[in-house]
């Protein structure tokens, strides 16, 4: 099973080491590549991967938009939030899906010890595809969302397409997960004290990209929870078709 992760950067990804362990696991043959693709790529190298015979592709910054827009179908999640981030190539079609909400939503529940997150109100910062999904993927599973952007244009856009709140000085909140991008400060006093006094914070990026706890100078949780979390739903959308094409199923 040939599989292989698509963006730019991708030499600190953790994901070949998950996705070869997940095969390890199931005592299964395949080799998991990384292929670093900057914007305005994508198209052209995932074509490529296609016609050579993957299975599937992970796809992260900056091109799960441009997955989203070469893919024939797309599950729930990733129409919701406009953003593939897992092809499978299925019976000639390529298929994209969104797990960046399963990883958030892992997360949180991880870091709550609880699986039932309804009624936690949690502050995303951001507005790009992670953003977009892990929104989707958290008020589904009730939880109360809440957005900030540094462009409000961008978050009221995510405001009408999910029915969520705009963030505003004095809300409380139970956790703050941000998907902003590595060495973003926080220059709104009002929402750094709100993030600084959450009982939970969050960075979706880890290893040397998780900088917000050092810029807040507080207790971060970084994204290798998340990220393990994405990893396993796509691995086993990978597997599943594998084993359909196999005649295992």
């Amino acid at each position: 099973m040939r599989l292989a992760l698509i963006g730019d950067p991708v030499a600190h990804s953790l994901s070949p080491q998950l996705h070869r362990g997940f095969l390890a696991e199931l005592r299964t043959s395949g080799v998991y590549e990384t292929i670093r693709t900057p914007a305005g790529e994508g198209a052209r190298v995932i074509e490529g991967l296609r016609a050579a015979g993957y299975r599937g592709v992970n796809v992260t910054t900056p091109l799960k938009e441009e997955a989203f827009a070469y893919c024939e179908r797309h599950d729930d999640l990733a129409r919701a939030s406009g953003s593939v981030n897992t092809i499978v190539f299925e019976r000639g079609l390529a298929c994209g899906y969104n797990t960046d909400g399963a990883g958030a939503l892992g997360a949180v529940r991880a870091a709550f010890e609880r699986v039932d997150v309804g009624g936690l109100t949690v502050l995303i910062l951001g507005a790009g595809p992670t953003a977009r999904a892990a929104t989707s993927a958290l008020r589904d599973a009730g939880a109360v969302v809440v957005i900030w952007n540094r462009t409000r244009e961008r978050a009221e856009r995510i405001r009408k397409a999910h029915g969520v709140e705009l963030w505003r000085a004095g809300m409380h909140v139970d956790a703050v997960l941000s998907t902003v991008s590595p060495h973003s400060s926080l220059e709104d006093d009002e929402l750094r004290a709100a993030v600084l006094a959450a009982p939970v914070v969050l960075d979706a990026n880890y290893a040397e990209r998780a900088t917000l706890g050092a810029i807040l100078g507080r207790p971060v949780i970084d994204g290798g929870e998340m990220l393990r979390a994405s990893a396993r739903a796509s691995f086993e959308l990978f597997i599943r078709q594998h084993r359909v094409e196999r005649g295992g199923l």
